[in-house]
């Protein structure tokens, strides 16, 4: 059974094999290792994974895809080196499927996701445990870029994976490597020594810290002390602004994580 792309499911199949021996060396998993994949689609970067020697567990929301893997990856999944589940991921938590005993607490995250849902993966991901230990995605470039902050500029996307991890642009991969090919470039992104470490270290609550983040970003043009006013007492605002040696003039996007962290603080 052919699969042909289903554009509502933002699919863009993976057919450059440079591109997953690319993916698998940013990965340096260890064989054995347990990976989550999201989206397998046809199954290519599936069977690059179990070619490397690891166990996968395998989220696909198309069913059309399962019929597909189901027969593609019969063997496999017979001797328990793969483990297919239909659903959508974005329904399921990390915390659900560590329930399930289907999600250890080690574990890596590698993906070719629809961009479109890329914000909420690494949400879902980072923000919540079991957090896989590193993460590697194909993500559009211009997001990419936006995580590693190529111009300097932080955003809530890249102070959101900074908080939990080292974000690397790995490559950039061109519409070519994909079937059907995207309208835009993309990139391998990785996100390695994935944690919690920089909350416990400095006794943040996570939801507090995303909520000043949030508001200092609220209004680009604003001060950023203006736009954390919403959400701290102006009094508790300017005493650590002034405890952290911050300009009261600066804008959020020149704030960095360990600024934040020490005003959420």
């Amino acid at each position: 059974m052919k699969l042909f792309a289903k554009k509502s499911l933002g699919q863009h199949f993976l057919n450059s094999t440079h591109v997953l021996e690319q993916i698998i060396a940013a990965a340096q998993l260890e064989k054995g290792k347990l990976v989550l994949e999201i989206g397998p689609g046809t199954g290519v970067l599936t069977r690059a994974l179990l070619a490397a020697g690891m166990n996968v567990i395998a989220v696909e929301k198309d069913t059309r895809a399962i019929d597909v893997l189901k027969e593609t990856f019969k063997e496999e999944m017979s001797v328990g080196k793969l483990h297919l589940i239909e659903g959508d991921i974005l329904e399921m938590t990390p915390e659900k499927l560590s329930e399930n005993s289907l999600l250890p607490s080690s574990y890596s995250l590698i993906a070719n996701i629809p961009y479109y849902i890329t914000g909420a993966i690494l949400e879902k991901f980072l923000e919540h445990g079991p957090r896989p230990d590193k993460m590697v995605l194909l993500v559009q470039k211009e997001v990419a870029e936006r995580i590693v902050t190529r111009d300097g500029k932080e955003s809530i996307l890249s102070i959101s994976v900074k908080a939990f991890g080292t974000p690397k642009l790995v490559a950039k991969v061109p519409p070519g490597a994909f079937t059907p090919p995207p309208t835009v470039d993309s990139a391998i992104l990785s996100i390695t020594d994935i944690s919690d470490r920089l909350f416990t270290e400095k006794n943040v609550d996570i939801s507090k810290f995303f909520s000043i983040v949030k508001a200092g970003f609220a209004h680009k043009r604003k001060f950023a002390i203006r736009n954390v006013e919403t959400v701290l007492e102006r009094e508790v605002a300017e005493a650590v602004w002034k405890k952290t040696n911050l300009d009261p003039k600066i804008r959020a996007e020149d704030i960095t994580i360990s600024d934040w962290l020490n005003i959420a603080s």
